[in-house]
């Protein structure tokens, strides 16, 4: 069996065996691994670093630590050793000291960032919550194939080149003098042929044969066994690079949109943060920001919407300066009712504490609200913060300023995420 070591946001990881009852406790040698592999990392897109939300330190009769920050999901070292890394979520002073509630809950949101179609079709006996998250991802990445199965894979007109016993298509002289001076009686010739056998569908074959090779899990074998014969007449891709670069995703291969990206993750090792380390790990991060912002944006739409409000996702009608147009205006939500009223709604990943000064809100994200309500002609802003156990009492803050700008701060409760939305519906409302 793999060795896991399970951890949530803003945990310390020790290789210092005296403090494991207090700390996360990862063997030595695993622990010099993750170190080397923080030191290795770099960003793709070189805007972030790595030691954002790795931090490498060292406490004072403790010996070296690694802090955990912002971002969730897996790292597998090359020892075998995984580390999964869970959001940090308030269960309103209730324990869940195994992780499996919030595993559960992360699952959910990670639906809305990367589009999942659809309920989970978890079989009730396999506990997903006790499943290892390498296994999870493999399964929420084998229900993208299913539902594309279902609707049909993609064919497309593909050339081919072949020495027929018949005449098809335009003749190649010189390979037909060639290759046919004693058999007079064939053709060596080009044509198209429409065939499923087309870059998608055989990144999408490579993926499984990989998965195949990785998974332990009896459930997501037999789905990938499955899988493998719809795509029996399919060529399993071999340059991945070359493949993914011959991919245009358009109206007609939207479907396939969401699983290319998850492809490109399995079988080049990369994350979905951008980030790439060195062979000697390999890791499957997202940054909670996005992932709390997308699971938000979908729960309030469907909420919202089922009570008469329009709800538009990032809506980028505005910008800050307008001679010439610069500097984007992109809320998360902007929400209109049928009685003429536009709210908008922004998402922050962020741990509010009643005993800061003004609970730990950033001033910068007070000006975007303000920028936000203006250029809007917004009747109202709500900022919206994950409830922290402390804060579980608390009534929502509003602060307006004299010119009628009024922002509301609502603490939104994950654990129980329609109750919550109710509320919130109702303070709206």
């Amino acid at each position: 069996m793999k060795r896991l070591l399970r951890v949530k946001e803003y945990a310390l990881i020790t290789c210092n065996q005296d403090y494991q009852a207090k700390y996360a406790c990862l063997p030595l040698e695993a622990f010099s691994e993750l170190e080397n592999f923080i030191r290795a990392g770099v960003w793709e897109d070189n805007d972030e670093d790595i030691l954002q939300f790795l931090k490498l330190g060292y406490r004072k009769g403790i010996g070296p630590v690694i802090s955990v920050n912002n971002y969730v999901g897996l790292i597998q070292l090359k020892s075998g050793y995984q580390i999964e890394i869970l959001p940090k979520i308030s269960f309103g002073g209730e324990e869940d000291r195994d992780g499996t509630r919030t595993k559960r809950i992360f699952i959910g949101m990670l639906k809305g960032m990367l589009d999942i179609p659809g309920k989970l079709s978890w079989d009730a006996s396999l506990q997903i919550e006790r499943m290892p998250l390498c296994e999870i991802f493999i399964s929420l990445y084998l229900q993208k194939v299913d539902a594309l199965l279902r609707c049909g894979l993609k064919s497309a007109y593909l050339r081919q080149e072949d020495n027929l016993h018949y005449f098809k298509g335009k003749l190649l002289v010189s390979e037909h003098l060639r290759q046919n001076i004693v058999h007079k009686e064939r053709f060596y010739t080009t044509y198209e042929e429409y065939h499923i056998n087309r870059p998608e569908n055989q990144i999408l074959k490579a993926t499984l044969l990989k998965l195949q090779k990785i998974s332990d899990s009896a459930q997501n074998l037999k789905k990938i066994r499955q899988q493998l014969m719809a795509l029996e007449q399919v060529e399993a891709s071999v340059h991945y690079q070359k493949d993914f670069a011959k991919i245009v995703i358009d109206r007609s291969t939207q479907a396939y949109k969401g699983l290319m990206r998850w492809s490109y993750v399995f079988l080049l090792d990369k994350s979905f943060t951008g980030f790439s380390g060195e062979v000697t790990a390999k890791a499957l991060l997202f940054p909670m920001e996005r992932v709390f912002e997308a699971y938000m944006a979908k729960e309030i739409r469907r909420k919202f919407s089922q009570a008469g409000w329009e709800v538009s996702i990032q809506d980028t009608g505005y910008y800050l300066f307008d001679t010439p147009q610069k500097f984007a205006l992109r809320p998360d939500l902007v929400i209109e009712g049928k009685d003429g009223r536009t709210i908008i709604m922004d998402t922050k990943w962020k741990r509010l504490n009643a005993t800061r000064r003004n609970y730990g809100i950033a001033q910068g994200d007070m000006y975007q609200m303000y920028a936000y309500a203006k250029k809007y002609r917004a009747n109202e802003v709500w900022l919206l913060y994950p409830l922290e156990d402390e804060l579980k009492e608390t009534e929502p803050i509003s602060y307006q300023s004299d010119d009628g700008v009024r922002v509301s701060v609502y603490f939104v409760d994950v654990a129980h995420i329609q109750e919550s939305l109710e509320e919130l519906l109702k303070f709206v409302g």
